[in-house]
C-alpha cells in the first residue's frame, strides 16, 4: 500500500506538468523522449531529473527508488526509456529489466551504474538492456546516450567497450559464440554489413543511410539475423558483433557508435 502511494504521488507530481509541456513541444512539432528515473539515492534522481529536464526533447515522467517500483510505474506511465541503476534494494536493475523486456518491450532500458565488472555488465544485456553507461560519463554522453537509445540504437560506455573488444583471452559473452559464429559465416554479405553496423551501435535509420538500403529492408534484415541467431535483441546482436570483430569492420567502413567518449566524437 505505502508503494503504491508513492507511486501515485510521484505520478500525480509529474502527470499534469510533463503533459503539458509534452502537449506543448508536440505542437511546435518536436518528437518528445519520456523518460523514468529509477535509483535509490533521491540525489542521483534529483540530478538525473535536472539533467534531463533540461534538454528541449527529453522529459521526465516519473522517479522510482527500486525495481518493484519502476516495473509499476514503468507500466503506468509508458516511458519511452527507463534509466536505472543496477544495485537496489529489493528487485535490482537486473530483475527490473528482465520484467521491462518481458512485460514491456517498448521501454527501452538504459543503465546507469557504478558497476562495470563484465559480469555486470554481460549480465545487464543478457537481461535486455539497450545500453549501459558509467555513473562517471559526463551529462552530454547521458544526454545522447537517452537520444540514441530511444532511437533503437545501442549503445555502451566507450570505457567498458574498449575493455571488452581489447582483451587478449575474452570470456564468452554470448552463449554458444562458436556455434553462433558459424552461422555468421553462412550469412549473405548484405546480412553481414547489417550484423556489423548493429555491432557499431547504429540504428536502423543509420544503418539505412549507410548501405543506401529501405528502412524497411533494414528491419527485415535485423529481425532475420535475431531470428536466424536465436537472440532477443539487438544488443545480443551487437555483443556477438564485438566477440567475432565484425564492430570493428563497421567502424572501418566509416561508421561511427552510438557513444564515444568525450574526446572522440
Amino acid at each position: 500500500m505505502e508503494r503504491e502511494l508513492r507511486c501515485r504521488h510521484r505520478y500525480d507530481r509529474y502527470h499534469l506538468a510533463h503533459d503539458r509541456l509534452i502537449d506543448a513541444r508536440n505542437k511546435a512539432g518536436m518528437n518528445v523522449v519520456r523518460v523514468l528515473v529509477v535509483d535509490d539515492q533521491p540525489v542521483i534522481r534529483a540530478g538525473l531529473r535536472a539533467l534531463l529536464g533540461a534538454a528541449d526533447d527529453l522529459v521526465v515522467v516519473g522517479e522510482a527508488a527500486d525495481g518493484a517500483e519502476a516495473v509499476g510505474m514503468a507500466r503506468e506511465l509508458a516511458p519511452d526509456v527507463v534509466l536505472l541503476d543496477l544495485r537496489m534494494p529489493g528487485v535490482d536493475g537486473i530483475d527490473a529489466t528482465l520484467q521491462l523486456a518481458r512485460s514491456m518491450p517498448s521501454a527501452r532500458v538504459l543503465v546507469l551504474t557504478n558497476h562495470d565488472s563484465d559480469e555486470a555488465v554481460l549480465d545487464a544485456f543478457r537481461a535486455g538492456a539497450a545500453g549501459l553507461l558509467l555513473k562517471t560519463s559526463t551529462p552530454r554522453e547521458i544526454v545522447s546516450s537517452v537520444r540514441s537509445v530511444a532511437a533503437g540504437a545501442s549503445v555502451l560506455s566507450y570505457a567498458v567497450m574498449k575493455r571488452l573488444v581489447g582483451r587478449t583471452a575474452p570470456v564468452t559473452r554470448i552463449p554458444r559464440a562458436s556455434e553462433l559464429a558459424a552461422k555468421v559465416a553462412s550469412f549473405g554479405e548484405s546480412e553481414v554489413k547489417v550484423l556489423a553496423l548493429v555491432g557499431a551501435g547504429m540504428s536502423n535509420k543509420e544503418i539505412s543511410a549507410a548501405l543506401h538500403l529501405s528502412l524497411t529492408s533494414v528491419k527485415t534484415y535485423v529481425s532475420r539475423i535475431l531470428r536466424r541467431l536465436g537472440l532477443d535483441n539487438r544488443t545480443q546482436a551487437a555483443i556477438l558483433a564485438y566477440e567475432l570483430g565484425l564492430s570493428e569492420a563497421g567502424s572501418a567502413a566509416g561508421v561511427t557508435p552510438a557513444l564515444v567518449g568525450p574526446d572522440e566524437s
